[in-house]
């Protein structure tokens, strides 16, 4: 299980109580989990696979809010009940998901006040996710947001390679742009300027990180818990 998974937040003994109400459904690629406007009265617990949460603007052009994997828990539960979904959950890769529905989370939350307290944890660094986010969005400009967003694909798919970071997630120059709110054009670019000041280089496919030091100056980088900084 992943360590920045749901792990990081709940007890392994509160995780079972979860895990008791649970049932599980499998989606395969490019399946969708629910989509923007539908009843939002469940989370998610991805089991295997992966899974991106996109967003369609006014113009119809889809943004790429985040990135989740084996060990993640997201969905929005909010204090109304008749709540809609901001975004849509799209599977990336053949997924096995634990569905808890909402009913049966506020008896369970009602029965246990532990389980309760780390649920309203995992709720508040869930949004203090989404407002790093914004704030590099906002901030730094395309620049900052870009070495962003590569440190926190570091953070969530990096593995070691020799003195450097390889991320483990192929990414195409258009899925960046959609996550950052650029065109393909100006990630190429500032993915070129980059090279050239040997912050990063490309290994069959895969961005490779040589330099995290000139990516966190460039974003202004807080240093926030990986927990925080990941996708």
């Amino acid at each position: 299980m992943a360590i920045n998974g749901i792990l990081a937040f709940f007890s392994e003994e509160n995780f079972h109580k979860l895990q008791s109400i649970m049932y599980v459904k499998h989606a395969e690629k490019g399946d969708y989990l629910f989509w923007e406007g539908d009843v939002a009265d469940k989370l998610y617990y991805v089991m295997k696979g992966g899974v991106r949460i996109t967003k369609l603007s006014e113009t119809g052009k889809s943004f790429i809010l985040s990135l989740h994997q084996t060990g993640d828990l997201f969905g929005q539960i909010d204090p109304f009940q008749n709540s809609v979904q901001s975004y849509s959950a799209e599977v990336t890769e053949d997924c096995e998901i634990g569905v808890i529905q909402r009913k049966d989370l506020e008896v369970l939350l009602w029965q246990h006040g532990d389980l309760a307290i780390e649920f309203m944890k995992w709720m508040g660094l869930m949004h203090r996710m989404t407002e790093t986010k914004f704030r590099d969005l906002m901030m730094y400009g395309k620049p900052g947001a870009l070495c962003s967003l590569l440190i926190r694909l570091s953070n969530s798919y990096g593995v070691p390679n020799g003195e450097h970071t390889l991320i483990n997630y192929k990414i195409n120059h258009t899925e960046m742009a959609d996550m950052i709110g650029a065109t393909r054009e100006s990630v190429n670019r500032m993915l070129s300027d980059m090279k050239k000041e040997d912050a990063l280089e490309i290994q069959n496919g895969h961005i490779v990180i040589k330099d995290l030091t000139y990516l966190r100056d460039v974003c202004h980088c807080e240093n926030c818990p990986k927990e925080i900084c990941r996708m």
